[in-house]
């Protein structure tokens, strides 16, 4: 009887290990609760570790040989294979490359209302050099703060803003969303339907900002409910909008996504992650390094801020900042360049 129950624990635990190595495989990336336990692998891969040491212990006891040998395999192979996906996405590179004249930087920070000040924002928009700034849960008086400051150090940007129900007064920060955008790109404005609500994200805004002369890549400063049990059905819907917002031509999409690239299987299209947006940070080294929550450490966070662009666009480096301001969320800032040949 006994050997049975072993043999029946062991098939479940390689199910459960299959499931949470890719769950892409089974159609469960986007289900409660393998949606919220992949989305940090590091911390799958610690329990991984965590149950072959168990089953090292137990090999000690020769009446539980046999089935703490197929426990420990289970679960090597499940850190073996979550391990090669770390490698495949990067564990963390800290440093961008050099500037070109062509080269793009992109920033995106989540900063938790009014837990990073104005002053802080602005010295990293600096110290990075970045072109386009996406600030989830930012409002439009800090933005325009940042703004003025970033005038001052002869860095100057155009700011735009979008409020889900403005009318409440002090509503949750995380109703607002601001954009930075240099006018070195042009200028550009918010779409009506971002304005409205009429299109977009359903319970924290998102923005889509249109170049005003018709050159210039369409900006999308994301932000997606978070996944929490009650709001599954919201949070699958907010990613599809994601992915609606980068069909075929030159789009930038950055901010919260609320989402790892686990999460995104079978919404990406012609090799895209999310439409024909791919993701920067899995590509330069920087897939496996999370940004939330920033009280752990990145490898054991998750990686739910991103940019992407389209094909018009190659990543070329990424960092994610380890500073978080206060913050719960770090900052993650890409250098992109034009395509070849675009």
């Amino acid at each position: 009887m006994l050997r049975l129950l072993g043999i029946l624990f062991t098939v479940l635990l390689a199910i459960v290990t299959a499931v949470l190595v890719w769950p892409q495989f089974f159609d469960l990336e986007r289900t409660y609760p393998f949606a919220q336990i992949v989305a940090a692998r590091g911390v799958v891969l610690g329990g991984f570790l965590v149950v072959a040491a168990i089953a090292l212990l137990l090999l000690l006891a020769r009446p539980l040989r046999g089935f703490a040998a197929s426990v420990l395999i289970v679960a090597l192979l499940g850190a073996g294979a979550t391990g090669v996906v770390g490698l495949s996405r990067g564990f963390g590179a800290n440093t961008l490359p050099a500037e070109t004249e062509a080269s793009l930087r992109v920033l995106t920070w989540n900063t938790a209302g009014e837990a990073v000040t104005a002053e802080e924002i602005a010295g990293q928009i600096l110290d990075q050099g970045a072109d386009i700034v996406a600030l989830p849960e930012t409002t439009e008086a800090v933005g325009e703060q940042i703004a003025v400051m970033l005038r001052e150090q002869g860095h100057p940007m155009w700011v735009h803003h979008v409020q889900f129900r403005p009318d409440v007064v002090d509503g949750p920060k995380s109703w607002q969303t601001t954009v930075l955008v240099s006018p070195d790109l042009g200028e550009y404005s918010v779409i009506a339907s971002s304005q409205d609500g009429s299109s977009n994200t359903g319970s924290v805004p998102s923005a889509v900002l249109m170049p005003v002369t018709g050159e210039g890549p369409t900006v999308v400063a994301v932000h997606a409910v978070a996944p929490r049990e009650e709001e599954m059905d919201q949070w699958r819907s907010d990613l599809q909008w994601i992915a609606d917002q980068c069909p075929a031509g030159d789009f930038i999409l950055a901010g919260d996504f609320n989402a790892t690239v686990d999460h995104m299987a079978h919404l990406g299209v012609d090799g895209g992650d999310m439409g024909n947006c791919r993701d920067a940070a899995s590509r330069t080294g920087n897939g496996f390094s999370g940004t939330w929550p920033s009280s752990l450490p990145a490898l054991l966070s998750a990686p739910i801020d991103h940019v992407m662009a389209s094909a018009d666009w190659t990543p070329t480096g990424s960092v994610v900042l380890e500073d978080a301001g206060g913050s719960d969320h770090r900052a993650l800032v890409v250098q992109l360049e034009p395509a070849p040949g675009r």
